[in-house]
């Protein structure tokens, strides 16, 4: 039996309030927000004072776009305390990033901070079925990520059951899953395709597991990536987004009645999308870049930051607060291939739905001479010998959608890397 929805009298009352409500909050609470960066941030202060602008310029909510923007970078140049607000002896918490791409980003928390994340992470469990007599099997990797601690504060705070269980040991995560009864999962969307390997590979259904739905993040992932979790073990699977930069996940979760790009918790983050290149302000329903405003973080508050994912506002359906369409890629993973850009989010999409293949791929990136080649390496669903058609199939999707020639490497089921946590889909030899 799947997961129902909330009743309306579980829900917070801010999450059915009019837009009218919604608005007058956030801008009652950008102000403080602004103030507080302003005043005990060096690099606000900095930034705010160069661009002229202060906190008591905001008037209305449109009134944040004459504000400068933060970026990662930003970031990773006053590591590892400069962006804390808050004196030390209030910190409860600290996180990081795993600084492979560069030095880390840190962030902090107060212990209101704390209990704010909590709540939405509890919110967020709710809006996908989620209910205190429920069991939740947490796969997110615990530690300096967010994702683990993230997900298990807000079940406990939910009254459910949690299985700490974090990433690895596949085969005992298919054990302790069926042993446990877990209703929920909470796990990589790639990690969750291993662990549907697991199961067959035990001989076990996965369809007949305890599971009733699935709640997915830390990576950017398809419809048809849905549609294959969902037939693969007959359960809801839902989107949830978040970043450590702005709290960590629960800033929007899907709700389980209409399952269409998760709903942001407006009541905390303040959502913009720009024009990546130009910075420009652009209207809801149009992609480009996800930006971020905190509205109640004490010890790291966040003034306009850039997400670097790609995304649109869409109005709201199942609550009052606006949804994100679903991330399609990152501005620092597109690649340019021969001049057409491309996501590895799009060569999923049709890899996914092209018969006899799996979801397990990787892209990899050459430079032969001054042109740039792509090569998609692609698991078959089955051994044995893949059928020429097949490869040439996905070659001609990817030819005529995408607008690019690909080598196509159909091979051997477990010839691909498996992720315990984000999986690295391209590998980009022009970098050494």
């Amino acid at each position: 039996m799947r997961l129902t929805p909330p009743r309306k009298e579980e829900l917070d009352p801010i999450e059915i309030a009019s837009r009218d409500e919604i608005s007058a909050l956030q801008l009652d609470r950008l102000k403080w927000s602004v103030k507080h960066a302003y005043n005990n941030v060096p690099l606000f202060k900095e930034r705010f004072d160069a661009a002229g602008v202060h906190s008591e310029d905001i008037k209305s909510l449109d009134d944040l776009a004459k504000f400068p923007f933060c970026k990662k970078q930003d970031l990773r140049d006053n590591y590892p305390f400069g962006m804390i607000a808050v004196p030390k002896s209030d910190v409860v918490r600290l996180h990081a990033s795993s600084g492979t791409t560069g030095r880390a980003t840190v962030v902090a928390y107060t212990q209101k901070d704390i209990d704010n994340w909590a709540d939405l992470m509890a919110r967020s469990l709710r809006a996908g079925g989620g209910r205190r007599e429920h069991t939740v099997h947490v796969t997110y990797g615990y530690g300096l990520f967010t994702g683990g601690l993230g997900a298990h504060y807000g079940a406990e705070r939910l009254g459910a059951i949690v299985v700490p269980m974090s990433g690895g040991q596949t085969e005992r995560q298919v054990q302790i899953i069926n042993d446990f009864g877990a209703d929920i999962i909470m796990v990589t969307p790639s990690y969750m395709m291993a662990i549907a390997e697991e199961f067959e590979r035990q001989g076990l259904d996965p369809r007949k597991s305890p599971l009733k739905a699935g709640i997915f993040g830390a990576e950017p992932w398809t419809e048809a990536m849905r549609s294959e979790i969902e037939e693969r073990f007959d359960i809801d699977a839902l989107d949830i987004y978040g970043l450590s930069e702005v709290i960590g996940p629960g800033v929007a979760s899907e709700c389980i009645e209409t399952k269409d790009g998760p709903v942001i918790w407006e009541d905390h983050f303040y959502p913009e999308i720009i024009d990546p290149a130009t910075g420009e302000l652009l209207p809801d329903g149009e992609e480009g870049e996800l930006v971020f405003t905190s509205l109640t973080k004490e010890a790291f508050p966040i003034i306009r930051y850039r997400t670097g994912d790609l995304s649109k506002l869409m109005p709201g359906t199942a609550r009052s607060m606006r949804r994100m369409a679903k991330v399609t890629g990152r501005t620092d993973d597109m690649l340019i291939i021969r001049g057409v850009n491309l996501f590895p989010s799009q060569v999923e999409e049709l890899v996914v739905q092209t018969d006899g293949l799996s979801a397990h791929y990787v892209l990899e990136v050459r430079r032969e001479g001054t042109l740039d080649t792509l090569k998609v390496r692609v698991e078959q669903s089955l051994s044995g010998e893949a059928a020429p058609s097949t490869a040439m199939e996905l070659q001609q999707r990817i030819k005529g959608i995408l607008g690019v020639t690909a080598e196509i490497d159909i091979c051997e089921p477990g010839s691909v890397e498996r992720s315990l946590g984000k999986a690295k889909r391209v590998i980009d030899f022009r970098k050494g």
